[in-house]
């Protein structure tokens, strides 16, 4: 293990201590091949099991997956937990601080400008059937603002097209302005993708750039308590982490676009394939003895999504009602499905949650909004409160032909989505007790470990 993982400063290799310390990082020698076979172990642990491969069928360098798909690891990796989460991420929005520039790092151990052929330098992976090639789903592609110089991150994924050719698939709103701006100018647009980062580097990455315009460098500095350390690329303008283990240097060429896809997405169905923007790579930095950063399609990046949606979820509605909690939920891909425990204060409280909820984003298609005493995280729960809490006719809100996401495919059918809130709260007035929840006294949270040791 010491082989790869090294003492001292580094963002992933600080991460994978920190798991082997706690045992939640797996590990293997058996030798593993990037084309489905890698793919599948990370799938069977249904991506929530860090994994390090340390033999890799006709690679030098291991490569590592499922760091960051488990709610729980990634607030331990965060120093938060789940009670102070909104709180601590809403901070980092509303502070950023400063990074730090230096002149020289550990990604900068091995610089290659010539000769650039991405497949046989790096384990990308090929995850499915259908897919179109093999793709690099973990990197964290770093832009310069234009107009004002900030920083922004975002995941993104690249199909490799041979040589030193990506495809990018540049779906957010800010990020496609800006290339079509430079260009309708007859300019590329600068760009470096990141593998081998820590959790903090994640999480700036999901804040909306188009929604708060915010150098998610100065986030990531937030959220990490002390300055992220950068250092400047060496084909590009831009400054990209110091302690990253892989950078890729390159350009979106102006005028050019090639097909892209299919690729096994997000709710398990294949995306489309499509025409899209391509990156010319003039560089890669990388670590002595680097280790390559993989994710199964899509639940890593979707987790630390998620998390951000449920901080603008819950500000959003906390002007409206009494809002508890919230839940962007794991079977709706942490984006489309949304649990919500509100203290009902009046009747109508439940449909204003709902109504606000939907009107939040596009993505989300169905809420459900429960009493304070439902567990959200629990699905038995919610579905119990649905069951004893809600008439349809009365309880079951639809918004007909809304807009939606191309990334739940019914949604294609009409182009149009139609979506659902379920109001499972209990009437405000309960004088019979018709609606409260049997309870045994004194030992409703009763601590079994009292009973029996072994468990």
């Amino acid at each position: 293990m010491e082989r790869i993982i090294e003492r001292g400063e580094s963002m992933l290799r600080t991460t994978l201590d920190k798991m082997k310390k706690k045992n939640y990082l797996l590990e293997t020698s058996r030798e593993v091949d990037i084309e489905y076979e890698m793919g599948a172990v990370l799938k069977k642990f249904n991506n929530k099991r860090p994994i390090l491969f340390n033999k890799v069928k006709g690679y030098s360098m291991a490569s590592v997956g499922g760091l960051y798909g488990d709610r729980e690891i990634l607030y331990e990796l965060l120093n938060i937990n789940h009670q102070n989460r909104i709180e601590r991420f809403m901070a980092a929005l509303v502070n950023p601080k400063p990074y730090k520039v230096v002149n020289n790092g550990p990604v900068k151990e091995n610089i290659i400008k010539n000769n650039i052929d991405l497949q046989k330098l790096l384990p990308i992976n090929r995850f499915q059937e259908k897919d179109s090639s093999t793709f690099i789903t973990a990197g964290i592609l770093v832009v310069k603002d234009p107009d004002t110089g900030k920083f922004f991150t975002s995941i993104r994924r690249f199909q490799v097209n041979g040589g030193n050719r990506l495809s990018a698939l540049i779906a957010s709103p800010k990020l496609t302005n800006d290339f079509l701006r430079l260009e309708k100018q007859g300019k590329p647009l600068e760009v470096a993708i990141i593998l081998g980062y820590d959790a903090q580097f994640l999480m700036a990455s999901q804040y909306s750039s188009a929604s708060y315009g915010v150098d998610k460098y100065k986030i990531d500095s937030s959220l990490r308590g002390q300055p992220l350390e950068l250092v400047s690329c060496e084909t590009v303008d831009l400054l990209v982490p110091a302690q990253s283990e892989i950078v890729l240097e390159g350009k979106i060429v102006p005028g050019v676009r090639e097909l892209e896809g299919p690729f096994g997405e997000l709710m398990g169905y294949y995306g489309a394939q499509a025409p899209h923007p391509i990156i010319e790579i003039s560089a890669i930095l990388h670590r002595n003895k680097p280790i390559y950063q993989t994710a199964f399609p899509c639940r890593e990046e979707h987790v630390s999504n998620g998390l951000i949606r449920e901080i603008e979820l819950y500000y959003h509605l906390k002007n409206q009602v009494d809002v508890i909690d919230v839940y962007v939920t794991e079977g709706g891909g942490y984006r489309f499905n949304a649990c919500i425990s509100i203290r009902k204060q009046r009747e109508g409280d439940g449909k204003t949650a709902i109504l606000a909820a939907l009107g939040l984003n596009k993505d989300l298609k169905h809420v459900v909004i429960v009493d304070e005493d439902v567990d959200i995280f629990d699905p038995q729960e919610i579905e119990w409160a649905v069951t004893t809490r809600a008439q349809a006719s009365m309880d079951f809100t639809i918004v007909e032909g809304a807009l939606g996401s191309s990334l739940e495919p019914s949604h294609d059918l009409r182009g149009v989505t139609d979506k659902v809130g379920i109001d499972a709260t209990r009437p405000v007035s309960d004088e019979e007790g018709n609606f409260s929840r049997a309870i045994i006294p004194k030992y409703d949270n009763i601590d079994i470990k009292r009973y029996f040791s072994n468990i």
